[in-house]
Order: C-alpha cells, then sequence, then structure tokens
C-alpha cells in the first residue's frame, strides 16, 4: 500500500504528454500494474496543461485496486481505468476531457469530480469507456459522487455522459457503458446531443441531484434509460459489479456493496 501524508502533503507529479512525444499510455505519472495495488491520502498529478492534450496522471491495468482519498489531477485524460477491477473513494478527479477513462470495471463511490477549463473550442468530456467486445462486463459506475466544475475555473461548461467512440463518430457492434447513481450534479449539465449511429452506447441512471439546463430529461435518447428499480440497479453496484464482497473488506477503506 501506498500511504501518503494527505493529499495536499503528498504529491507525486510529472508532465509527460503526448504533445512533446509520449503516447498516452507512457504518459501516466503514475502506473499500477501489480494486482491488489492501494493508496490512501496522496495525489497523483500531470501538470502538463490543457494544450499538451493526453497527459495521465494515474494509470491503473491491475485487478483488486483501490483507492482512498487520493486526488488525480491533470486536464485531458486523467484518470486511466485501463483494465480489470478498480474501486475509488473519497477521491477527488479533475480534468478537462475524457478525464475518466479506459475499459475497466471501475466504481466510483463518494468522489468529487471537478471539471477544469478547457482550451477555446473544447467540451469538458468526463467519461470515456472504452470497451471494444460485447462480452466484456466492463464500465464506468459513479454511485454518490458530486460533479461539477472547479472552483477556481468556473465558467466551463459540463458535458457528461459521452464515450469515446461518439467523439470520434466511430461505432462497431460493441455497447458502452457509462452508469451515474445517486449523483449530485449542479451547474449546467447536459448530455451532448447524438449525431450518429448510438445504438450500442448504454447510459443508465439511477438517481441525480441539482442538474438543470437544457436537455435535462433526455430519456429519449437511444441508449439511455432511467433505472427505475432497485433490481434494475443492482448490476452495477459494487458488490455485483466488481465482486467487491469479496475484496473490498481487506483494504479497510469504506465502501457499500449496495446502492
Amino acid at each position: 500500500m501506498f500511504v501518503g501524508d494527505g493529499r495536499t502533503t503528498t504529491i507525486i507529479t510529472a508532465n509527460r504528454n503526448v504533445v512533446d512525444g509520449s503516447t498516452t499510455f507512457n504518459s501516466a505519472t503514475v502506473a499500477v500494474v501489480g494486482d491488489g495495488f492501494l493508496a490512501r491520502d496522496i495525489t497523483f498529478q500531470n501538470t502538463a496543461g490543457p494544450s499538451k492534450h493526453q497527459a495521465v496522471a494515474l494509470r491503473v491495468n491491475a485487478d483488486l485496486c483501490a483507492f482512498y482519498r487520493c486526488d488525480m489531477l491533470a486536464y485531458q485524460d486523467t484518470l486511466y481505468v485501463h483494465s480489470l477491477r478498480q474501486f475509488y473513494t473519497g477521491c477527488i478527479i479533475a480534468g478537462t476531457v475524457d478525464f475518466i477513462f479506459g475499459n475497466a470495471a471501475a466504481v466510483l463511490q463518494n468522489c468529487d469530480i471537478h471539471a477544469r477549463r478547457p482550451n477555446p473550442g473544447q467540451r469538458n468530456m468526463v467519461t470515456a469507456q472504452g470497451r471494444d467486445d460485447p462480452n466484456q462486463n466492463t464500465g464506468i459506475v459513479i454511485q454518490k459522487c458530486r460533479i461539477a466544475h472547479l472552483r477556481s475555473e468556473a465558467g466551463a461548461e459540463q458535458f457528461p455522459d459521452l464515450p469515446r467512440q461518439a467523439l470520434e463518430g466511430v461505432f462497431q457492434d460493441h455497447r458502452h457503458a457509462d452508469r451515474y447513481k445517486q449523483c449530485h450534479q449542479p451547474g449546467r449539465m447536459v448530455r451532448v446531443e447524438w449525431e450518429f449511429r448510438t445504438e450500442h452506447v448504454v447510459l443508465r441512471r439511477v438517481s441525480e441531484h441539482g442538474r438543470r439546463g437544457r436537455n435535462v430529461e433526455q430519456g429519449d435518447l437511444e441508449g439511455f434509460r432511467v433505472l427505475t428499480s432497485a433490481a434494475e440497479a443492482q448490476p452495477f453496484t459494487a458488490g455485483r459489479f466488481i465482486a467487491g464482497g469479496n475484496w473490498l473488506g481487506a483494504t479497510g477503506f469504506p465502501f457499500s456493496l449496495g446502492l
């Protein structure tokens, strides 16, 4: 386990980025490749800035990894939930474009998700789930989180829920899944209007509070559906989605296996 002295005291930082010759995968300030990795009270940071394009603060491609009271701070592609089962609680994730992305089975509980001011002409995109195989049980579950602009960078618009393939306008015969459950979403948060095929996009909302602005109710979008019963939402809980009952207790971190 990595144990810091606090998110404002223990900070691991770098600035590798795609514009200066790195790849997205290799730009990570910290890369986790060992199963069962735990971290608490640490900040992982990439200071490359919004004009340097992809610049990852934390990449996790290992199984049964968990993070508690950690900050992941960058701009584009902040948190790379690359693969396997991951859990985040009490964390802060801040970025501009696709700043929680990858093809893990990832659950975020009680986290603060902050959209930073993007470059002119850009929109904030919170999640970019990257599944390319319809048989994979992967996705990004965001539960009991607060989603808003970074207070020091007010003025940016927030546009969650758009998978990377939608940004490129390319869909194959696969399903992409982002799920928001019991989240507080103040400010101007909307889902982008679809301009391309969306029958393989899966967007599931259990409950949210405070979202306003245009297109607040968008149940008519292909692939988007509000889950109205506990039975429908259970597959996306930490207990079911990442089999949390088998391993989260050993982390010593707070967690909820249910809704």
